[in-house]
């Protein structure tokens, strides 16, 4: 049976004409199914409503949750992670703008185990350029070089419980900032988590994006880039790639940590 064809950002990137975009971190969001086709190639369960705007995916062990609900203003949070059950419970938020090739850092590390060792978070920003600041209360701090980004650790007030934020804010010249895209995260998270979001901040190389298709077009250059064939097999790569970490993950979890849990709660949609 043929389908008619119908003009739509759902289309596969071969059906559109592509423009290499820097910096990564002003591009705009960009195609969410970067991060949810790869979640599913790895075997995560889709609970969405295909009647109503959404994403709900749960992981196969039912631990953690991605949730991508586009709201009127792409200054809230579209992008919501959580985690569930025994090993731990915490949330991120991403708003809509949010480079889905930076959030992908996080995503992408949720299919794999923990590592044995700490490791380093803000490492990879420092030696990207990034100046690194800690005051006596612990708070700690480190802002790109363009002075648009930045990533923060602190707590309100000394003793309290920490949290993380990163955030692209344009300084408005009146001592105030207007606010590009904004994450937030539990401090609660494991380490390895928010040091694979900290490393795909650090990195530069231009992302895909169509012609002026982004948020603030006069702070970013964009030149041609692939055709979009290319991309879409670079793409099929990327969902093989996920496809063997997952089957990797499986073969070496424990057998108490590969039994699923209780069904997951699907969280419910929040205004």
């Amino acid at each position: 049976m043929t389908h008619p064809y119908i003009s739509t950002r759902a289309d596969g990137p071969e059906h559109t004409i592509w423009f290499e975009t820097r910096p990564r971190h002003l591009a705009g969001g960009g195609d969410p199914r970067h991060i949810t086709q790869a979640l599913r190639a790895a075997g995560w369960k889709n609970h969405s409503d295909p009647d109503y705007p959404h994403v709900v995916l749960t992981s196969p062990d039912h631990r953690h949750t991605v949730a991508l609900e586009p709201e009127t203003s792409s200054y809230t949070a579209w992008w919501r992670i959580q985690a569930h059950g025994d090993h731990g419970h915490w949330y991120t938020t991403f708003d809509g703008n949010t480079p889905v090739e930076i959030l992908a850092g996080l995503t992408d590390a949720l299919l794999t185990p923990a590592p044995k060792t700490a490791p380093e978070i803000w490492v990879p920003l420092t030696e990207a350029g990034w100046t690194y600041e800690r005051d006596e209360h612990g708070n700690e701090s480190a802002r790109h070089p363009d002075n648009i980004l930045s990533l923060r650790r602190r707590a309100v007030e000394p003793g309290e419980d920490f949290s993380w934020t990163a955030e692209a804010a344009l300084p408005t010249g009146l001592g105030g900032y207007k606010r590009i895209w904004h994450a937030y995260f539990d401090d609660r998270m494991s380490p390895h988590l928010i040091a694979a979001f900290t490393l795909a901040l650090a990195r530069d190389e231009p992302v895909q994006r169509r012609h002026y298709d982004v948020p603030h077009s006069h702070l970013v250059t964009q030149e041609r880039g692939p055709r979009g064939e290319q991309l879409a097999h670079a793409h099929e790569v990327r969902l093989k790639a996920a496809r063997a970490t997952a089957r990797k993950t499986r073969r070496t979890a424990p057998a108490a940590q590969t039994a699923p849990s209780a069904t997951a709660a699907v969280p419910a949609r929040s205004r």
